[in-house]
Parts: structure tokens; C-alpha cells; sequence
């Protein structure tokens, strides 16, 4: 099968791509002697995650139960689910964890800690969770130097839980602009966790576990003394927002969506294809950077972009092709039933819109898989 042979919208995996990117962060990391925990939010993929993974068991990271429990089925036994458990979530840990997957989960408040408390009592488990801290006013999280707050939530885990350590996201880092801030988001990043952990551990806590990761910062550390593993996800496949903040360049996008030419309207300028925001999503994460992508860049379909054209705007199953605004750049020509490739905003975002990826290999044509990807909660 060739891409031509394909139905559109799909999305395209450049394999090639994606290798170079795991081993280009892999080998940035064992330069610092941590763990690479790869956030497999992005993926949702077993057969990306073996390439990605250290080994088939993990370490790993998932946003969802329901990844958690699509890893754990596939044999991947040591998870971090990354987002705040609520109570009502505890019942498939605990069958995750008698199932014999090592799911930890993250907390950041006492009446969480309790719950989880309660819950390792009645089953008979003590379920371990990360406390997370706010490294940087995006999101969740306890700040690094809230000593009573820190505490207090130790205290209420370890009454029948277990605390694992510390985790944070620096989340920030992606509006960073230049080498110099990205660096210093790093830095914070790395702060905020090792300072947190030497908190609880003065108190008589143990904690194993001193997390940091995004991909920004994972690219851009200078030091990580003190952290013991890093998650980012995105890393793997890049998009336009990870170039716009210059982690990476264009052309180490490996994930791109396969559109055809439906139509012209020439007096306008423009070009239709078959791939709107069902396929591309609605993400329009350039908007707010220096070089606004529209809903992504426009290559042929080898991948290699023109210059210039971008998918402009989008309805539901429509896209437009046009003219990057203030560009003398022409359109190209392309008629009814030519194939493009879309390079996406956001990665995680396209992907979640398709249900498998097609495997090519740089510009050869030839599709030399199928691989599967799931979604839901």
C-alpha cells in the first residue's frame, strides 16, 4: 500500500522522524543519569509506546484510567496517572494495582489523601501517590515552600496510603520565549520538586520519587540534580507549537494529516481539501507566537512543505489552503484528487481526532503499517 492507496483524512507517522526524536531526548537524559518516563497521553498507541518505553513494563505516564488500563492489559506495569484523583476514580486503581500494574496517583490536598487513605484500608493495599506541586502558576499543585500544607498532606496519605514522592509540570514553559527563559523554566521546574521533597523529607518522610516534565524543559535542563525522572509526551511526535518555541524545527514533525484536493475557489485564493477540524482538531495553538500556522502547514505528499501556504481556516470537513497573510508566496498548483500533508498545531490534539496511525518512512511513499490508537476516559 502507498499513500495514495489511502483514505483521507488519515494521519501519517513518519517513522523515521519519531526515532530520531525518542533518541535525541533519550540520549539529552542519560547525560544526567535520570529516568526517562515518557507521558503516553500524546501516543495512545502500544506499539509507539514500545519505542518510546525503556522496556516493554514501562516506566510510563498516562492522563486517563482508561489509558492506564489499555497499558496495563498490553503488560506496561509501572504507571503514573498524572492528573488529581478524585474517590470515585480509586476503585479501578486498586483493581489496576491487584491486577499487578504499579499505578501511582497524584494529589495535592488532605481531603484527597484521606481518600486514598481510606480506600488502601478497606482493600487491604496502600495505594502510593505523588503529592504535586505548583512549580509555576499554571495549574494545579502546592507550592513548593507551603511546609504546613506539605506536611499535613503527608501525614493524612501515610496513615494507610503510601507517599512515592514529589511531581510537577512546568506548564509555563510553553509560552517561554529564547534559550535563556526556557532554561530558567527548567531551572524552577527543578527547584520547586527538589525543594518540596527536602521539606517532607526533614519532616521524617520518605520520597523516593522527585518528577519533573514537559518537553520544553526536558529539552532545555541544564541540571537535574536532585530529580530522579523526567515525563514529557509531545517530544516524540513534535508539532508547530513545540518549533514556534524553537524545541524543535520543522522538519522533526513526524505526525501529519493526509487530505485531498476537493476544489478551488480561485478568485479567493484558495484551495479545498477534505481534512476541517474533525481531522485536524481545533486547536490553534500558533495563534498566540511570533508565526501563526493557521490550522498547520501545507506540504506535499512527501512532507516536504511549500513555502509559505498553510491551512488557512477550516470548517468541519472542509479545509482551506491559501496564501500565508502578508506572503508573496504563490499557491501551488494542485488539482482534484492530489494528495497533501498537513504538519498539526498540536499533536496530541490531531491525534485524538483519528484511530490509527500510518506508517511511512521519511519520503518514501510506501504505508508499511497500520498501528492502532485508542481514546475515551
Amino acid at each position: 500500500m502507498t499513500i495514495d492507496d489511502l483514505k483521507t483524512p488519515c494521519l501519517i507517522l513518519d517513522a523515521d522522524r519519531m526515532e530520531r526524536n525518542i533518541a535525541r531526548l533519550r540520549g539529552r537524559l542519560d547525560k544526567f543519569g535520570v529516568t526517562l518516563r515518557p507521558h503516553l497521553k500524546t501516543a495512545k498507541s502500544i506499539e509507539v509506546a514500545q519505542k518510546v518505553m525503556s522496556s516493554p513494563q514501562g516506566p510510563a505516564t498516562v492522563s486517563t484510567l482508561r489509558e492506564a488500563e489499555f497499558f496495563a492489559s498490553a503488560g506496561v506495569n509501572d504507571l503514573i496517572y498524572a492528573v488529581g484523583i478524585v474517590p470515585w476514580k480509586l476503585a479501578k486503581v486498586i483493581e489496576l494495582r491487584r491486577g499487578g500494574c504499579d499505578l501511582a496517583v497524584v494529589l495535592d490536598t488532605v481531603e484527597q489523601a484521606e481518600a486514598v487513605t481510606a480506600a488502601s484500608v478497606e482493600a487491604g493495599i496502600a495505594i502510593p501517590a505523588l503529592i504535586e506541586i505548583d512549580c509555576d502558576g499554571h495549574r494545579s499543585g502546592v507550592l513548593p515552600h507551603d511546609t504546613k500544607r506539605l506536611v499535613d498532606i503527608a501525614a493524612a496519605l501515610t496513615k494507610g496510603g503510601e507517599l512515592r514522592g514529589v511531581l510537577t509540570h512546568a506548564g509555563g514553559s510553553y509560552t517561554a520565549q529564547g534559550t535563556e527563559a526556557l532554561q530558567r523554566c527548567a531551572e524552577e521546574e527543578r527547584l520547586a520538586v527538589v525543594d518540596a521533597a527536602t521539606t517532607l523529607r526533614d519532616a521524617g518522610h520518605a520520597c523516593p520519587v522527585v518528577s519533573v516534565g514537559s518537553t520544553p524543559t526536558a529539552h532545555n535542563a541544564t541540571n537535574l540534580d536532585g530529580v530522579t525522572e523526567v515525563r514529557a509526551g509531545v517530544f516524540v511526535f513534535f508539532d508547530l507549537v513545540m518549533a514556534g518555541i524553537g524545541i524543535c524545527q520543522i522538519d522533526d514533525i513526524a505526525l501529519s494529516v493526509l487530505g485531498t484536493v476537493i476544489g478551488h475557489q480561485e478568485e479567493k485564493g484558495w484551495i479545498l481539501i477534505d481534512a476541517g477540524w474533525m481531522a485536524m482538531s481545533r486547536d490553534r495553538g500558533t495563534a498566540k507566537q511570533a508565526v501563526d500556522q493557521g490550522y498547520g502547514i501545507v506540504c506535499d505528499s512527501t512532507g516536504k512543505p511549500f513555502a509559505d501556504i498553510i491551512l488557512a481556516d477550516a470548517n468541519q470537513e472542509h479545509g482551506i489552503i491559501a496564501v500565508r497573510p502578508g506572503s508573496d508566496a504563490t499557491l501551488p498548483y494542485l488539482k482534484i484528487g492530489d494528495r497533501v500533508r498537513i504538519l498539526p498545531n498540536h499533536a496530541c490534539a490531531t491525534g485524538a481526532q483519528h484511530q490509527s496511525y500510518h506508517v511511512v518512512r521519511g519520503n518514501d511513499d510506501l504505508v508499511e503499517g497500520e498501528w492502532p490508537r485508542f481514546g475515551g476516559w
